[in-house]
């Protein structure tokens, strides 16, 4: 399976997935999303599988789109052959959708460039860890094009818009550090991906479905008023509490042990 361009493994309850073009820098082709596509239900089949991380191989961790894939040749019809729209629609929008309805939490182990859509990958995921030296660039305006694949909602919803408009103009380089320290990202590691597989061990460990439904509800809330948030965290915490892991809770809590959650 090394020739594949999305490598998968399980470790307990953890899969690990690994990009794997690294000579293009885990830059996306088409047949890159219908493998990243095919293991995250891979993933999603097994029920002993409850937290996912994803990662690249080689010395990136995902240059974005393959540019080479798009039709640059001279004739008449170039400029609809170079439309990055049906790209967008047919690949990266469905990742992203995929990524963020997955049944389980995702951790994002950054271990080199996050460039353009690779950037807005590694935003996708849950929470980030990257590795000291990696970066994260917004590579758009440098060719023409706006930040895709989610990537201007996350910005602005991560970083504040005077820092998400600051990078996407100019397109300038932010270090690992500086990322964290600006919120984009959870973590940085020296082993970024031994880091993401022990917090997805962890998060393997808690109830599953609650973890799942405080990412819907914080990344909705910006969308609601008071009111409307308030109303949705009601029906959150009911449908929660009819899961086993809510009732699990409660009684280990009572009864002074640790809980054991099932993901149920």
């Amino acid at each position: 399976m090394t020739d594949s361009t999305v490598l998968y493994a399980e470790q307990g309850a953890v899969a690990i997935v690994t990009l794997n073009r690294p000579q293009a820098l885990n830059s996306f082709n088409r047949q890159m999303h219908h493998d990243l596509w095919a293991a995250l239900d891979r993933a999603s089949a097994n029920l002993l599988v409850r937290a996912l991380v994803i990662t690249g191989a080689g010395r990136g961790f995902c240059a974005g789109a393959d540019l080479s894939e798009f039709d640059f040749s001279p004739g008449p019809d170039m400029v609809q052959r170079a439309d990055p729209g049906p790209v967008i629609e047919q690949t990266f929008n469905p990742t992203v959708r995929r990524l963020q309805t997955l049944r389980m939490p995702t951790i994002a182990a950054v271990n080199g460039v996050a460039a353009g859509a690779g950037a807005s990958l590694a935003m996708t995921c849950d929470m980030a860890i990257a590795a000291p030296g990696a970066s994260f660039i917004q590579a758009f305006s440098k060719i023409g094009l706006i930040p895709d694949a989610g990537g201007t909602w996350f910005l602005a919803q991560r970083l504040g818009l005077a820092r998400a408009v600051g990078l996407a103009m100019t397109g300038d380089k932010l270090s690992a550090a500086q990322a964290r320290d600006w919120g984009m990202i959870w973590d940085v590691a020296d082993d970024c991906l031994g880091s993401g597989i022990a917090l997805a061990q962890r998060l393997a460990g808690m109830p599953t479905q609650a973890l799942v439904a405080t990412r819907a509800i914080l990344r909705d809330a910006g969308q609601r008023t008071l009111d409307e948030q308030l109303d949705a965290e009601r029906q959150t915490q009911s449908a929660m509490g009819r899961t086993s892991d809510y009732l699990e809770g409660v009684r280990a809590f009572l009864e002074k042990r640790a809980p054991v959650f099932t993901g149920k």
